[in-house]
């Protein structure tokens, strides 16, 4: 009879166990595939392949204009100019 109990408990552990276990599955999965539709419609939409090396290069292109228009707002126009082209130069690189 003591045998029993502690098998049927350790079943019921086991099984809370697994289904959390699977629901995080299914969560993590479900992110990883909406980032993956993500990434495939943003690369569709510039006309860029779709690698980890030209996803970088577009956030620092990114991070270049942002910089540029800073500057530009800072009144700081010859090193608006360089970062303006510099981003221009490497998001059209990438963008076909």
């Amino acid at each position: 009879m003591q045998v029993d109990f502690f098998e049927t408990l350790g079943q019921m552990l086991g099984s809370l166990i697994r289904f959390i276990v699977d629901s995080l599955d299914w969560l993590f999965s479900l992110f990883a595939v909406a980032g993956h539709n993500f990434v495939d419609g943003l690369a569709a939409a510039l006309g860029m392949d779709r690698s980890i090396l030209n996803i970088a290069a577009l956030i620092l292109g990114l991070i270049l204009l942002v910089g540029a228009f800073r500057a530009f707002f800072r009144r700081s126009i010859i090193s608006g100019i360089i970062l303006l082209l510099l981003a221009l130069w490497l998001l059209s690189f990438i963008i076909n």
